[in-house]
């Protein structure tokens, strides 16, 4: 996003109301583009691109286009975040058993000893 502009979050419910006026409208024979338009003037929407954007994602989902479904998009979100927090785990489980094995071996305990714990107590801030 560009510097001081907000993502604003718009209701289900407007949405869905949205595309159905631009379908109405677009059967009245006007253009796609001049009812999106009109539509985000009535309704208050920043702009006909964001009502765009709506319809065309209506028509993915609907099954008129192709492309990613709002189901599948959620699906990958989410899985992308769990992915994030178990390689956040990860590294902190690796940094863990160096430090632990470093602990076990007494012959290396003094010399490994302080820059496994730097390098465990660095990974786990950085999580």
């Amino acid at each position: 996003m560009a510097a001081g502009t907000s993502r604003r979050r718009y209701p289900e419910e407007l949405k869905a109301r949205a595309v159905q006026m631009v379908a109405d409208l677009r059967s009245d024979s006007v253009s796609e583009w001049e009812a999106m338009g009109r539509v985000a003037d009535l309704l208050g929407v920043g702009s006909a691109e964001t009502v765009r954007k709506w319809v065309r994602q209506a028509e993915i989902d609907g099954g008129a286009r192709a492309g990613q479904t709002t189901e599948e998009s959620e699906t990958v979100r989410k899985l992308r975040r769990e992915n994030a927090e178990l390689k956040r785990a990860n590294a902190i489980l690796k940094a863990a058993s160096a430090f632990f094995a470093g602990e076990l071996c007494a012959t290396r305990r003094w010399v490994y000893r302080e820059a496994v714990r730097d390098r465990l107590l660095r990974v786990v801030a950085a999580a």
